[in-house]
């Protein structure tokens, strides 16, 4: 009977093992799998034409956007991603990257918002606006995220982020924190960043726009955070919200520090 409970244990350590290290072999195939596809992101692409659209005179006023202001001044695009969202004193709101560009947009090239708003992602000006958010982030590749929050409706949307990002609701009572309130949780092979705190936020927050294998599409912050109260079963926010910059603000102050990497390539 002594040597039965020894080989059973033995059995039982050596399946552990197997199962831990099957896991491991699985999640190191993956980063393998990525890395492997970094070497030909099709983000580049986006960056091109990103690049095109902002010196490109366009729309009814037959302007570029090289006066636009993300933050820093007009024309300035290197390090303003790392420090969006953030106050705007001529909006009076607080704005990430895309409804800034949005901004800019109407005002120098006369460009309707509704073409943004109201448009499909992958079409028309919406995808105009992917693609300038991919060429702009990518101007701050590699620079620590910094958020401002020196300004009050920048602490309140920080406030405002992170009360939506525990709110639960839906048809399934999930939250933003179900996925990514806690460290170790992973859907199939797919690991979930913690996005409360950093580094978990460096991974999140600072890997977005990124290329999606999974439908061949160029996803930003907007997208991804519209397709995640789809996942959520909630009505899927209006582009550009004030719920989705909040949430934008709650992250990239949690990211602090971390270095961005845009454009990356997801699953």
């Amino acid at each position: 009977m002594r040597t039965l409970a020894i080989a059973a244990a033995a059995l039982g350590l050596i399946a552990a093992t197997t199962t831990a290290l099957a896991q491991k072999t699985s999640t190191e195939a993956i980063e393998e799998y990525r890395e492997m596809l970094q070497d030909g992101n099709p983000a580049d692409l986006y960056e091109m034409k990103g690049e095109e659209l902002w010196k490109k005179a366009r729309g009814p006023k037959n302007a570029s956007l090289q006066k636009c202001d993300l933050g820093l001044g007009a024309g300035v695009t290197k390090g303003v991603f790392v420090q969006l969202p953030r106050y705007f004193a001529d909006t009076n709101q607080v704005q990430d990257l895309e409804s800034r560009l949005v901004t800019c947009m109407s005002t120098l090239q006369g460009i309707d918002p509704k073409e943004v708003i109201n448009g499909q992602w992958g079409k028309g000006e919406r995808a105009n606006v992917t693609a300038l958010a991919t060429w702009v982030a990518a101007q701050s590749k590699g620079m620590a995220f910094h958020l401002p929050q020196s300004q009050p409706q920048e602490r309140i949307a920080y406030e405002m982020g992170k009360r939506a990002f525990f709110q639960s609701g839906g048809s399934h009572d999930f939250s933003c924190a179900t996925c990514h309130g806690a460290e170790g949780k992973r859907i199939r092979l797919q690991d979930l960043p913690e996005l409360t705190k950093n580094p978990g936020d460096g991974i999140g927050f600072a890997a977005w726009p990124a290329y999606r294998v999974s439908n061949g599409q160029m996803w930003t912050m907007q997208h991804r955070l519209n397709d995640c109260y789809r996942q959520q079963r909630f009505p899927e926010p209006t582009y550009g919200s004030a719920i989705t910059i909040a949430l934008g603000v709650y992250m990239g102050v949690n990211a602090q520090g971390a270095k961005s990497a845009v454009p990356t390539i997801k699953r």
